[in-house]
């Protein structure tokens, strides 16, 4: 590998570590969600959700979305007061101790009348539990007695789900490399150094990419759950990047092959260049589709 490939190699990992960074300071960040429901059980729309840092008196406010769910993300850890009004409705408040990375489920109950002293509500997790829980996903209290064998199952996908998408972020740097030293692993001035250059970044993101899948794919599912919202494109999307993801390596060796004889790229092996970026723009957009609120 010449003097340039090795910068460039070099820069790959310098990203590829500045990521994993990146990352890890993210999820210093917790969140706090849940369910505003009026006295009869129904969920209260527009209800105005306040998140006040008990050390610092920083407040975050909020309101609840028409199924009377609300959501407060990038929180630092500490201790928090929550609460919930809606007018001619109720209030109601707790106090939460926010761990890093944590999302915490807090579902409120409005009463009539002036806020209730402020303490853990009784159907809040501790402080401890880091996963959704089966109320969060539907499941009524008379449906969840007797079943934590669920709630492990919930724990497990939940678990498995992150490193999935830990993976997935990780995967997309030597993805994105690949793409861009494919210029002069195929160009007229092509070198066995830029080929060699490609083939190894195509190979880490192979690598990634399938190791993410298989969590994605081994992640026990849930009964009584459906996929909405984002998550359904996510999904959909799998079904380009995922097909792409094995083709792109086949015709890329025999593309490799063909350069190492000093033969000019022919045959479906010509494919290579677009699968791969239709591939990757497909994974991109799949990635986005979970990390942009739209």
């Amino acid at each position: 590998m010449g003097p340039s490939g090795a910068r460039l190699f070099a820069g790959i990992l310098l990203l590829i570590l500045a990521s994993t960074n990146l990352m890890n300071a993210q999820e210093i960040q917790s969140t706090v969600s849940g369910t505003i429901t009026d006295a009869s059980g129904k969920a209260v729309p527009n209800a105005k959700v306040s998140v006040k840092n008990a050390v610092r008196g920083q407040t975050t406010e909020t309101q609840t979305d028409s199924w009377g769910h609300y959501a407060v993300p990038n929180l630092a850890a500490g201790d928090y007061e929550v609460t919930a009004t809606a007018e001619g409705i109720g209030v109601n408040c707790a106090k939460v101790t926010l761990v890093a990375s944590e999302r915490q489920t807090l579902n409120f109950s409005l009463v009539a009348g002036n806020a209730p002293t402020c303490e853990s509500l009784p159907n809040a997790p501790s402080a401890s539990q880091t996963a959704p829980s089966l109320e969060d996903l539907g499941f009524s209290k008379s449906e969840q007695q007797g079943n934590p064998q669920q709630q492990a199952l919930l724990d497990k996908r939940t678990h498995m789900l992150k490193i999935h998408q830990r993976l997935g972020l990780i995967a997309a740097v030597p993805l994105v490399a690949s793409v861009v030293t494919s210029v002069g692993a195929g160009g007229k001035s092509t070198s066995r150094a830029s080929r060699d250059l490609h083939l190894a970044l195509g190979a880490a993101a192979g690598d990634l990419y399938f190791t993410s899948a298989y969590f994605a794919i081994r992640a026990p599912r849930i009964a009584g759950t459906e996929t909405r919202g984002p998550i359904r494109l996510h999904k959909a999307l799998a079904w380009i990047h995922g097909p792409g993801m094995i083709l792109t390596p086949i015709l890329g060796a025999m593309a490799f092959e063909q350069k190492s004889k000093g033969e000019h790229v022919h045959g479906i092996a010509a494919a290579h260049g677009p699968v791969a970026i239709v591939t990757a723009g497909a994974f991109g957009a799949a990635l986005l589709s979970v990390s942009v609120k739209f």
